[in-house]
């Protein structure tokens, strides 16, 4: 009645969010310099690091539904850490189990607030992009010159003086 596959897959979950946080500081960086093909390469190797911790995350849950077993629980239930912890008895591998759960959750945490932080650059890089777009799509006709008999008699040009009086 071993947790050792447990903690095995959650430390390699640790280490997989790990990787993903560094990406995730690395797109920081590379969409602040606006570099595109650097995002573009990030987003393919974080695409390829999400697989692996679907992969990973599946293993969690058979090596959780093993321990269950293990323990004469035959029901599939889906426990969360703290939960299973409580049927470890082992104090070695109950502070084992700890010391990977709150690993696992302060990777999380950072990764999240990493992810937000990056959410929130593109969006301003965004809004920048669309200010400069909506620049360009003015009408043209007030920054292009006219032929004064050309208007119907009032002004149509934005400004304070009239240069006519």
């Amino acid at each position: 009645m071993s947790i050792q596959p447990l903690l095995d897959t959650l430390e390699r979950l640790v280490e997989t969010h790990h990787t993903m946080l560094q990406l995730g500081k690395d797109k920081k960086n590379v969409v602040i310099k606006n570099d595109i093909d650097g995002l573009i390469k990030l987003l393919n190797q974080e695409s390829r690091i999400m697989k692996q911790i679907e992969v990973l995350e599946k293993e969690r849950q058979e090596a959780c539904q093993l321990f269950l077993r293990e323990r004469g629980i035959k029901s599939l239930l889906h426990l969360n850490l703290t939960e299973i912890s409580r049927l470890v008895f082992d104090p070695e591998d109950k502070v084992e189990l700890r010391k990977v759960q709150l690993e696992l959750s302060d990777v999380l945490s950072e990764l999240k607030q990493t992810n937000e932080l990056n959410q929130q650059l593109i969006e301003q890089a965004l809004a920048y992009i669309d200010y400069s777009l909506d620049l360009f799509r003015t009408p043209s006709e007030e920054f292009t010159y006219q032929h004064p008999s050309g208007n119907s008699g009032g002004s149509n040009r934005p400004g304070i003086f009239d240069a006519r009086a």
